[in-house]
């Protein structure tokens, strides 16, 4: 794989930005590091959350119960100075319990009013646990806020806090009493984050660590302002033409319409221009969390499965041949 990355020729545009990176790049490795502290033996799920953090998107993590997924989501909001809020999906969880609703208020004049009550969903960062288990209409109320960066209640607009992220979580193997996400919904997550077992090393230190009298809890390294400056800087990193080429080869060649010849036919649908959006951004953060100042192809492929797995689907015939999505992106990878 190539490593090109930053354009040939810089212009002071590019000198300002490649400062601010440098600046900014100690903030982020320290927050990295203090992540690492918390939560063991899933080193590549901690970046991959900082990369959907920093790129201002959502991600989905998937994996069994006790992976520490909900941990993760705590530190998040602790390292980053966020003010984070869990929400534990539920069949019977309605909109309003997410987004909240008007009350009557009657005050000492027995004048009546109506006022609105902000939902778990005003915070900066949500969790969503379990949200297959929540009902088609409450996925979709999230999901609508998660775009749209606001909700809508009576006809009145009330705008979210700036940034906002959510972090699902789905149990894989859990089928029973739950609503799989449309794929439509699915596209608004900017990556699927798959959440496995620690290895034998992590489990140890696990053991040892969290089971004393005392459990290290982490400092803030970052706040609000910081992040914002950091996800502004994600958006103007320089990419070069090289790594332009390969998200576009890429993507378009995972579709089934258009797409390589090879696996065309083993595809039902497809990634759209939002998983090109995706990976441009994704791209760049890796190489921020990384200490680099611009991406290269290398993180293309790095983050290709986590960008694309979502967003496509096998045919019939794909899965009954034993075919599957991440095998095919490795096969679109090793082409780069």
């Amino acid at each position: 794989m190539s490593d090109a990355s930053a354009p040939a020729a810089a212009t002071p545009m590019d000198d300002g930005i490649v400062a601010a990176a440098e600046a900014c790049l100690d903030g982020v490795g320290r927050a990295r590091a203090a992540i690492h502290e918390v939560i063991f033996g899933q080193e590549a799920v901690v970046d991959l959350a900082l990369v959907t953090v920093l790129a201002g998107g959502h991600g989905l993590l998937v994996g069994l119960p006790g992976l520490a997924k909900t941990k993760l989501v705590e530190t998040l909001g602790t390292v980053l100075g966020l003010d984070a809020r869990r929400v534990q999906f539920t069949p019977d969880l309605m909109p309003s319990d997410i987004l909240g609703s008007e009350i009557l208020d009657e005050d000492q004049d027995r004048h009546r009013s109506f006022r609105f009550v902000r939902g778990p969903i005003f915070t900066q960062l949500l969790m969503a646990d379990e949200i297959n288990r929540a009902s088609p209409r409450t996925q979709s109320a999230l999901l609508q806020a998660m775009q749209e960066r606001f909700v809508s209640v009576a006809g009145a607009r009330h705008d979210l806090p700036r940034p906002f992220h959510v972090l699902a979580t789905q149990n894989p193997i859990e089928q029973e009493g739950t609503y799989p996400l449309p794929e439509a919904q699915l596209d608004r997550f900017l990556l699927e984050i798959d959440v496995g077992y620690p290895d034998r090393a992590a489990e140890r230190r696990i053991l040892i660590e969290t089971t004393g009298a005392e459990e290290h809890r982490p400092d803030a390294v970052m706040d609000t302002e910081a992040l914002l400056s950091a996800q502004r800087l994600v958006r103007r990193l320089p990419v070069g033409e090289a790594v332009v080429d390969a998200i576009l080869d890429l993507v378009r060649a995972a579709r089934p319409v258009g797409g390589d010849a090879a696996i065309a036919d083993k595809l039902l649908w497809g990634p759209g221009p939002r998983a090109s959006q995706a990976l441009m951004l994704a791209v760049r953060a890796r190489a921020l969390i990384e200490g680099r100042v611009a991406p290269s192809v290398d993180d293309v492929a790095a983050l290709a499965e986590p960008v694309l797995k979502h967003r496509m689907a096998l045919s019939f015939a794909a899965r009954a041949d034993g075919e599957t999505i991440p095998g095919l992106i490795g096969r679109l990878v090793g082409r780069l």
